[in-house]
């Protein structure tokens, strides 16, 4: 094993409700294996990018109500290409090249795996997004 692998696979959380055994499909392996801890790790940087993002669209987010920024979540991950892209540039980054190897054989419904799971970890944190940080800071 590489030095980059080591470091990459050392760096992530281990995640206990993450299990994994011989009944479960290669995709669900994967994403209890890999996505979850990647996700895990990277979840500072994806508040921090979700919040860039609300900004860059005018703050019309902190407008919304709890209903229509659950929808806007929603959107931003599933549907905006662009951001959708960004997010997971950020967590394919942090996989090891056999983990790519395993990835690009069904990256398809691997990406939706993992854009679920990015659009539940926002949502559970939905209260992160109360108000702009540097409306928060006065």
């Amino acid at each position: 094993m590489d030095s980059r692998q080591l470091h990459i696979k050392g760096i992530r959380p281990e995640i206990s409700s993450a299990t994994i055994n011989d009944n479960m499909s290669n995709d669900e392996r994967f994403q209890n294996s890999v996505l979850r801890p990647v996700i895990k790790f990277q979840n500072d940087l994806l508040i921090e990018v979700f919040r860039n993002y609300v900004a860059k669209h005018k703050n019309v987010f902190y407008e919304l109500t709890l209903e229509k920024r659950i929808d806007y979540i929603e959107n931003a991950v599933q549907k905006d290409m662009k951001f959708r892209n960004s997010m997971k540039g950020m967590i394919i980054g942090l996989f090891s090249v056999e983990e790519y190897l395993v990835y690009i054989e069904n990256s398809s419904a691997l990406n939706k795996r993992m854009m679920n799971i990015v659009k539940e970890r926002l949502l559970s944190q939905i209260q992160l997004f109360e108000t702009p940080k540097l409306l928060a800071a006065v």
